[in-house]
């Protein structure tokens, strides 16, 4: 007599023109709300068409929990073994100056492939082959802190936008998952990545001037004084945010979902999750689908860094630290600890 497996017998889907093959498809991966590894590879199918238009031809990092949300996580920078011969490749530089062949999404089945693996986000570059070192999407990280939340969070986005449109570039937002939200823009791929930096910096100084007692640029925690931080780093090298239509490791399973300025100030986080965010897309579409139709430039932008850095003595900020020390970049220690060793 044959038994049962415990998380139940393996299960093909066909997705475009793979079949693809899922393991313990019953395997609790949130078990709060009773989701599986079934419902996330469901999830990654029905949304399959979207994330290829936003993820298509990116480097992307694979953030993975194979024991689910309760277990551990790690970011899979390399294209795991065994990778099917149609999951395409390419080839990426760490700030080290190691490289690294990393997943590069060509297709839907890519996505299923993945969550196979235990894959909740997919965490892509801002570039495209065969550029990877031009990013071409500008990316806005604004994170409340914990004492505020995604009200707080809403109501910066709403400066970035404003402050983009003053920079000539058309923001396009999104809930994160959690509290946060991100803005994202097309960018013509004519900058590298310090340059892109340096544009998210002056607009987050902008931002900063325009809405001082809820925005922050400041990089150390003990200088945001509750505010909304304005994470410029995110786009430094190697660093990014979770895509469109991405799993959250959080027990109810959100999804980042791209939404319109308006439906941002009608929504919260926890509308969309593993279970709701197909039928929210299958209803309202998606409203980034239009942001390949114009690339902006960042002219702007880098006048405001270069005005900054003349006028007012602000320049480079630091990086995350585990770079390297980059040119122009003030110490990298916190400002209680560098007063404490003077």
């Amino acid at each position: 007599m044959r038994v049962a497996k415990k998380n139940g017998d393996p299960v093909e889907y066909q997705v475009g023109a793979r079949t693809v093959r899922v393991s313990s498809p019953d395997k609790p991966y949130f078990p709060d709300r009773g989701i599986t590894k079934r419902h996330v590879v469901e999830h990654y199918i029905a949304l399959g068409e979207p994330m290829v238009r936003a993820l298509g031809e990116r480097p992307t990092t694979l953030k993975r929990y194979p024991d689910g949300v309760a277990g551990e996580f790690f970011y899979a920078k390399r294209v795991p073994k065994g990778a099917p011969d149609w999951v395409d490749t390419v080839e990426i530089t760490f700030p080290s100056g190691r490289k690294a062949e990393e997943v590069c999404p060509t297709e839907p089945a890519v996505f299923a492939w993945a969550a196979n693996l235990g894959t909740f986000d997919f965490h892509p570059w801002p570039v495209r082959r065969p550029d990877v070192d031009h990013p071409d999407e500008l990316r806005i990280d604004v994170d409340p802190p914990d004492a505020a939340g995604f009200s707080d969070a809403v109501r910066v986005a709403h400066v970035v936008r404003e402050v983009l449109a003053d920079a000539g570039i058309t923001g396009y937002p999104k809930t994160s998952g959690g509290r946060g939200v991100h803005v994202l823009a097309r960018i013509r791929p004519e900058w590298d990545f310090i340059a892109v930096r340096h544009a998210v910096i002056a607009l987050g100084r902008e931002v900063e001037r325009r809405a001082p007692e809820r925005a922050t640029i400041a990089w150390w925690k003990e200088e945001r004084g509750g505010k909304v931080f304005l994470d410029y780093n995110q786009a430094a090298r190697d660093r990014t945010v979770a895509s469109t239509w991405s799993v959250r490791g959080t027990a109810r399973a959100t999804v980042s979902t791209p939404l319109t300025w308006a439906q941002l100030d009608e929504v919260h986080p926890d509308d969309f999750d593993v279970l709701t965010a197909a039928d929210w897309y299958r209803e309202h579409g998606d409203p980034h689908e239009e942001m390949d139709a114009t690339p902006f430039g960042l002219e702007t932008a880098l006048e405001w860094y270069d005005r900054d850095e003349r006028d007012h003595g602000q320049g480079e900020m630091p990086y995350p630290p585990d770079y390297p020390k980059m040119p122009g970049e003030p110490k990298r220690v916190q400002p209680s600890k560098a007063r404490t060793d003077t």
